[in-house]
């Protein structure tokens, strides 16, 4: 798995939606074990402290639930997990139409300009 930080964010924010992303994306699948915190810590090169705190918050949003001495596991609620893929899928549409309001685009001409190059990639 590929490990991406932008400087500019809190790095336990973005281990919490990179997380996220294996497990809505089924990297993790529901109902897996999740590796534990060191494993996860050293795969990101992070400090174990604070994957432990993205890992505690996501357990606060039931994404990730403990078994003690088992582990982490990624909960089975599919509801839940479609959830957060929404989420997920929302930020990125969010950033999409930033970019393009960057670039000088309006909203409409970004969506245009989205469909029509769907519409090469099907020909």
């Amino acid at each position: 798995m590929r490990w991406e930080f932008d400087p500019e964010r809190p790095i336990y924010s973005q281990l919490m939606e990179q997380v996220s992303l294996f497990i809505v994306s089924g990297v993790y699948p529901p109902g897996s074990r999740l590796p534990s915190v060191r494993e996860l810590a050293a795969e990101a090169r992070v400090n174990p402290n604070t994957m432990q705190r993205a890992l505690a918050e996501l357990e606060n949003t039931g994404l990730v639930y403990s078994e003690r001495t088992a582990g982490r596991f990624v909960t089975e609620d599919r509801e839940l997990i479609e959830g957060g893929k929404k989420m997920l899928a929302e930020q990125v549409i969010d950033e999409f139409f930033r970019r393009m309001e960057q670039l000088g685009m309006s909203r409409e001409a970004a969506l245009s300009l989205a469909a029509a190059t769907v519409k090469e990639e099907r020909v």
